[in-house]
């Protein structure tokens, strides 16, 4: 298993250093290059055809600091990502979150890997709700993790890296398509999270789980979510995943959903799944969302004790 770091303070350096003219391309090339292969599956333009049209860079920018405005203005914060061991811890997080799935006699189909941590946009709503920070890791092969570095992130970022492995793994063995459901991303985000503390520990928790109470879970998400399992399209879906703010800074129609609610549900429901089959993370997190909501039924009717 080969895994690369794309070390992204350095290159946020060379931009900062750069001419407003270099900065672009510098960094198209830099930064977005090394994942091209992802770009082509999610049919991304490398590059835009037309002035100000939509590419990577268009896309990278609405999450991440855009090249115009890595300057030496962010310097403190570039720093703040630019220690050897904090790359390092990363690394590991990245390593051993896959390593143990081989140690547990899984085999994974993809064996290269290219993970990278960007700085994220401190004007985007969506990176500020959830305490700034988030990841991606559906794409396998590629994982990415994107940062406001504070005291408060810069520890949470391995346990982030981990819930993003764990989705790297599961695409390498559960097809993903114009079918795929509600029930899937709830059941793949409570896998994924449920992943980050088996490694880390519960003090890891992300805000997307810790920010809902038992009443709020028992009462608004679990009677609505249930009955939702089969809703197709992202664009329907994705309010009952994330909740209706979130959702409308997207474009998509509230349906009176908490913050992430399909995030603290999935967790709850994954903690149910392993409980009452016996099976272990790394089974679950290749076993298709089907199988694992039909041995779940229970989990609907009973109330949900949240301790903490």
């Amino acid at each position: 298993m080969n895994i690369i770091t794309l070390r992204a303070d350095q290159i946020y350096q060379k931009v900062a250093q750069a001419s407003p003219e270099e900065k672009l391309e510098l960094f198209r090339n830099e930064m977005m290059a090394p994942f091209m292969k992802q770009w082509e599956i999610q049919q991304i333009p490398f590059k835009a055809k037309e002035p100000n049209g939509f590419d990577v860079i268009t896309f990278n920018s609405m999450m991440h600091r855009s090249p115009d405005q890595i300057t030496e203005q962010i310097s403190p914060e570039i720093e703040l990502i630019s220690s050897d061991s904090f790359w390092l811890e990363c690394e590991h997080a990245v390593r051993k979150s896959l390593r143990l799935f081989i140690e547990h006699e899984i085999r994974l189909p993809v064996s290269e890997y290219l993970f990278t941590i960007q700085l994220g946009n401190p004007d985007n709503r969506a990176l500020t709700i959830n305490e700034g920070y988030s990841g991606f890791g559906g794409i396998p092969g590629f994982i990415w993790g994107t940062i406001l570095p504070n005291e408060y992130t810069l520890p949470r970022m391995k346990a982030a890296l981990a819930h993003e492995c764990n989705h790297n793994v599961r695409y390498q063995f559960i097809q993903w398509d114009h079918t795929v459901n509600l029930g899937e991303f709830i059941v793949s985000e409570g896998l994924a999270e449920n992943y980050a503390t088996f490694l880390f520990g519960e003090e890891l928790l992300g805000p997307w789980v810790t920010k809902t109470n038992a009443e709020t879970l028992n009462r608004k998400i679990k009677p609505v979510l249930r009955e939702q399992l089969q809703l197709t399209g992202f664009e329907n879906l994705a309010p009952y995943l994330y909740g209706d703010e979130i959702a409308q800074l997207q474009n998509f129609k509230p349906v009176h959903m908490p913050y992430s609610a399909g995030y603290a549900c999935g967790y709850y429901l994954i903690q149910y799944y392993l409980r009452k089959t016996g099976r272990t993370i790394f089974e679950a997190t290749i076993t298709p969302a089907a199988r694992i909501l039909d041995e779940v039924k229970g989990f609907w009717d009973e109330e949900t004790i949240i301790s903490g």
